[in-house]
């Protein structure tokens, strides 16, 4: 399956039903009247948030959702129909904006979340809502109700409590598969990733967390260069970053130094999250030229980098834990926030 983590589509509500006009005659009824029912209630748009889906491709190939109109009001009083609802599912994680692509109209973070999108036109009144003492044979009925309909945009931002980031071959997804049971493509040239990818890492006794992976960065891209830095959004939601560097690069801080400028000018807030700066690929280096590499990242980083390489799986182990205990940090931190109860105001 495709991944596609934007899509944009139309959608509609229904129209209302009209209402009737209609008139009781009966052979033995004395007095008739007016008996003409309501129209039926327009059918509502609706977003769903669902398990077991990772992307938007099929919207690429369906782009229109309209809910069915209600049905006319008739006679005797009968009420039309209520038009039938249109539910979008939509993978865990998916935002929901308006043509600006910056108005967030709902955020699906949790399963089964469901958000109203378009809301169905009201039916309109029959005759016989109109009958008064002054007018007891009212020939009017009222319209249904238009539905609403706009065009919106859908980006899916995968939720992962850590994500890998780094300049291309910097090894990110050799990490990736060594840590978890993901298979993503891996070769001896950049931009081997084209889109993001998930393993789920199991570093205790029942204990996991999900790493995502997503395509390098390079210098420029949030001005576009390379494949840009669309896909840092998929790391907005990650509770720590784990950083890569080429060891065996020509310049480890240069290329610290590129991403992390990269990250900063993105925004998002990624510049402020936890970040474990690590120095992969040492199992292709001597010790000396490791301890060279290392102390020019930590001059220009400002931390020691941890030494790790996804091929041997050297310094993986204790990366993890790392990165695993400021997962639950920012847990619990976030845990302690939702418990405080709001300042009492007057």
């Amino acid at each position: 399956m495709k991944f596609l983590d934007q899509a944009k589509i139309y959608i509609r509500s229904g129209d209302g039903g009209a209402g009737s006009v209609s008139f009781r005659r009966e052979k033995y009824v004395e007095f008739g009247g007016p008996n003409g029912g309501d129209g039926g209630r327009g059918g509502d748009v609706w977003a769903e948030a669902v398990e077991n889906l990772n992307t938007l491709i099929d919207y690429r190939y369906q782009q229109h959702f309209k809910a069915k109109k209600g049905e006319h009001g008739m006679g005797k009083d009968r009420t039309g129909a209520d038009g039938e609802d249109v539910v979008i599912k939509l993978p865990v994680g998916t935002e929901i904006l308006e043509m600006d692509r910056e108005t967030v109209i709902a955020d699906l973070t949790e399963p089964g979340q469901r958000v109203l999108l378009a809301e169905g036109g009201n039916g309109g009144w029959g005759n016989a809502r109109f009958k008064s003492s002054i007018n007891q044979a009212p020939r009017r009925a009222n319209p249904g109700a238009a539905g609403e309909e706009r065009w919106i945009w859908l980006r899916l931002k995968l939720i992962a409590d850590a994500g890998l980031v780094g300049l291309p071959n910097a090894g990110k997804s050799t990490f990736l598969a060594a840590v978890s049971a993901a298979k993503p493509k891996i070769a001896d040239y950049p931009f081997t990733t084209l889109h993001p990818n998930l393993g789920v890492v199991e570093y205790a006794q029942k204990a996991r967390f999900i790493l995502a992976d997503i395509p390098g960065l390079i210098e420029g891209a949030h001005e576009g260069a390379g494949i840009g830095d669309r896909f840092l959004g998929h790391v907005e939601r990650c509770e720590t970053l784990i950083h890569l560097v080429d060891a065996t690069g020509e310049d480890p801080a240069g290329a610290w130094r590129t991403v992390r400028h990269e990250i900063e000018e993105y925004g998002g807030g990624l510049a402020g999250k936890p970040e474990i700066l690590a120095l992969n690929k040492i199992d292709a280096l001597d010790a000396e030229s490791i301890e060279e590499a290392s102390a020019a990242l930590e001059a220009v980083a400002g931390v020691k980098p941890r030494l790790v390489s996804g091929v041997s799986g050297e310094g993986v182990t204790e990366l993890l834990q790392d990165a695993a205990r400021l997962i639950e940090n920012r847990r619990d931190e976030a845990r302690k926030a939702a418990e405080e109860p709001e300042p009492w105001t007057p």
